[in-house]
């Protein structure tokens, strides 16, 4: 939690010098014309109204232009240039700029008294301040934008790295080991029938955890054969003593998922689901269906049991954060105790 508070006002401390970086800009912008304008200080020293006019309606036209590069980049090219709306995002500018001249042509008669407002030769006038300021925002957004996306990009690495670690050490603990150990030893001594399955799900377990989850992304149903096996173990070191239900229901066997994004929750509801607990239960639904991810995982538990809070392998706030990385604002997590159960529900919108 340290550490999500650490990036947190990291964020907010770079979110506050961007605001003072775009204040100080523009109050360069809007001063210049006052620094350096040899024709404004002609002006003052002549006395002659109309060049002073013109300066102060060209620092009017000004604040339209910071509209327009805010407008741009928070709204016309998210909205239309980037999902290659481009008629529609001409067409608004185009709208934008023929209003800015309107409202221009209004300021014009208030502070040039005396002189007739010409639309053609005011629009040739801003024309290129336009296009500069369209130019200016298109390019802050789009350098902005590919900056987000590596700096995620190298978050989702780390965090990567991060959760690898934490993997090899959590789900397939040392102490996971010695029970399915345990239980080939048994087998081979009672000559069970059961003794090569274990050991193919065993071998393939842990293939698929050092070599097979080397990619970005693994096919689905890998990831629940992954699961299964997991769960297929742990359900022969509790046999019958733990009532345990599963239904893996995917109408699409070539959507893709991150690797052992699922496994935190199975893993924790064996951890926390067992042991002292009274008639333990575990529940797990997986639901594919159009792309729409259904995955719940629900276990009685003990709150008095604290034996096992420092061993809770990756813990729910990393996998947030994960999600957060992965599928943000495609993602539903929600966390629920109650009446003795404990539930978590995730919901992935993968198109």
């Amino acid at each position: 939690m340290t550490n999500l508070f650490k990036i947190s006002d990291s964020t907010e401390s770079a979110q506050r010098k961007t605001i003072f970086l775009h204040i100080i800009i523009w109050v360069i912008v809007f001063l210049l014309p006052f620094v350096f304008s040899s024709e404004y200080k002609d002006s003052s020293e002549s006395g002659n109204d109309e060049e002073t006019g013109f300066l102060y309606l060209d620092i009017t036209t000004k604040v339209f232009w910071v509209i327009l590069f805010y407008l741009n980049t928070w709204v016309l090219i998210p909205k239309f240039f980037y999902k290659k709306k481009y008629i529609l995002y001409i067409a608004i500018l185009i709208s934008f700029f023929a209003l800015t001249m309107q409202i221009h042509g209004i300021f014009f008669n208030l502070i040039m008294e005396g002189k007739k407002f010409n639309f053609f030769r005011s629009s040739s006038h801003n024309i290129l301040a336009f296009l500069f300021t369209i130019a200016i925002s298109t390019t802050y957004k789009v350098m902005t934008d590919q900056a987000n996306a590596e700096r995620i990009s190298n978050e989702k690495k780390r965090e990567n790295l991060k959760t690898e670690l934490s993997f090899l050490r959590s789900q397939i603990s040392p102490h996971f080991l010695f029970n399915v150990l345990n239980n080939i030893v048994a087998m081979v001594r009672l000559k069970s029938e059961e003794l090569e399955p274990t050991v193919l799900k065993l071998s393939s377990l842990l293939q698929y955890m050092l070599y097979e989850n080397d990619d970005e992304k693994v096919l689905l149903k890998n990831e629940i054969e992954y699961l299964q096996s997991y769960i297929d173990l742990q359900k022969q070191r509790f046999g019958q003593g733990l009532k345990l239900t599963t239904d893996f229901q995917v109408d699409d066997e070539y959507q893709t998922i991150e690797p052992m994004l699922l496994i935190p929750f199975v893993e924790n509801s064996f951890k926390h689901g067992t042991g002292i607990i009274t008639k333990p239960e575990i529940h797990i639904l997986l639901n594919l269906t159009k792309g729409f991810l259904d995955f719940s995982v629900r276990n009685r538990f003990d709150r008095t049991d604290k034996s096992k809070d420092k061993s809770s392998g990756i813990g729910l706030a990393n996998v947030k954060r994960r999600l957060e990385l992965l599928y943000s604002g495609k993602h539903s997590l929600s966390i629920n105790e109650s009446n003795g159960w404990f539930e978590t529900r995730l919901n992935i919108k993968f198109i």
